[in-house]
């Protein structure tokens, strides 16, 4: 059993000491945006696990990122703007002084400085964070040492269901909570009934037992593809006969594909941690379903009372987190949040000991009530 974990009535008792709540997985792909949010030629400011991430769209399509801290006088670089050195090669111009800085970080000048003056612009350099355009998604690899220049060992996650057109829905929300607790809030199976009191979706009274079967994924784990519970009255929406299959990976991703016959539904969740204290969530979804062009003001309307909700919980949970009290999850509910330590726990040993991951969950059916 691992350091911070004790066994209480049924349950498991999370203490500090596990790190449960603090610090982040790295040597990992996090979404940092939709790919539609930055138009070329653009520069925007992100915040991913406390580094300031300066991406980029060069005027060619392409992505770049950068610490978003100029070396000189710490004038954030998207404040800038691209330009072209003699070579033609691109660069991001600082907006205070004007040094410019190539797409690996390297200073490729500095205005200042005269003929006479022999400066070594190659001590200079920015963080470069790999970056990568996938399903109309950029990503960004965060690793576990910033003055490793090794290029990604593994390509960002392929999601189903990603169907043309791009996304019918992108919303986003900063949760007042560490990514740990922003993900256990997310695979929670339990809360729904009481935080998402909705007519169109379930309530208390329409709490039954459930039995779903999972089973290990790509750095996480799915709970195989079944017919939507009679209480999740949303899906009645689609008409015929949905079927969903939903997954988490690490660090922070949960999407649910719907099929409904030929036609297909994709809901993403991206979790990116901005700090230890707040993480950001991005609701994504794709269809090429007719419902989601008719009723599409009424789904984001849903949608963001459903994200608003969540957001109101932490709130409230925040209230008795700060006290530092040992959480306990218990038996099948809570069985995917100890999942999530778990898997935290065996990416974070695999990186450091230099050897293939083993995912811990094994298949099983979990039972509960909501």
């Amino acid at each position: 059993m691992a350091q911070g974990e004790a066994v209480t009535a049924g349950g498991v008792q999370v203490g500090e000491r596990g790190g449960f709540g603090h610090g982040f997985l790295t040597d990992t792909w996090y979404f940092a945006a939709v790919s539609r949010d930055l138009k070329p030629g653009s520069l925007k400011r992100y915040e991913i696990l406390g580094e300031p991430v300066m991406l980029g769209r060069a005027p060619d399509g392409s992505a770049i990122a950068l610490r978003d801290v100029c070396p000189h006088r710490a004038a954030p670089l998207s404040a800038g703007r691209f330009a072209r050195e003699a070579d033609g090669s691109l660069t991001v111009e600082c907006p205070y002084h004007g040094w410019r800085f190539a797409r690996d970080g390297r200073c490729a000048a500095i205005p200042s400085l005269t003929e006479s003056q022999d400066f070594d612009l190659a001590r200079i350099r920015v963080r470069r964070f790999p970056v990568s355009e996938s399903q109309g998604m950029l990503f960004v690899w965060i690793p576990a040492d910033g003055r490793d220049d090794t290029p990604p060992d593994a390509p960002p996650p392929v999601l189903p269901g990603v169907v043309g057109g791009g996304p019918k829905l992108v919303l986003s929300l900063a949760l007042a909570s560490h990514i740990d607790h922003a993900v256990v809030g997310l695979m929670d199976p339990a809360h729904g009934p009481f935080v998402h009191q909705q007519w169109w979706w379930r309530s208390r009274a329409s709490m039954h037992a459930k039995a779903k079967r999972f089973a290990p994924a790509e750095a996480g784990f799915t709970m195989v593809r079944h017919s939507p519970s009679s209480n999740s009255r949303a899906y009645a929406l689609l008409g015929g006969r949905p079927e969903t299959e939903i997954t988490f990976r690490l660090p922070g991703l949960r999407w649910e594909h719907v099929t409904v016959g030929a036609r297909q539904v994709l809901s993403l969740t991206c979790l990116t941690p901005l700090n230890d204290k707040a993480t950001r969530i991005t609701q994504i979804l794709w269809s090429d379903h007719p419902i989601f062009t008719l009723a599409l003001p009424f789904i984001r309307a849903a949608a963001m009372r459903f994200l608003r909700q969540d957001g109101d919980m932490v709130t409230l949970q925040n209230q008795g987190l700060k006290y530092g009290p040992a959480l306990i999850w218990v038996d099948d509910a809570d069985r995917q949040a100890r999942w999530y330590h778990a898997l935290k726990r065996e990416w974070a040993a695999s990186r450091r000991e230099g050897r293939p991951f083993i995912n811990p969950v094994e298949e099983t059916t979990l039972r509960w009530t909501s």
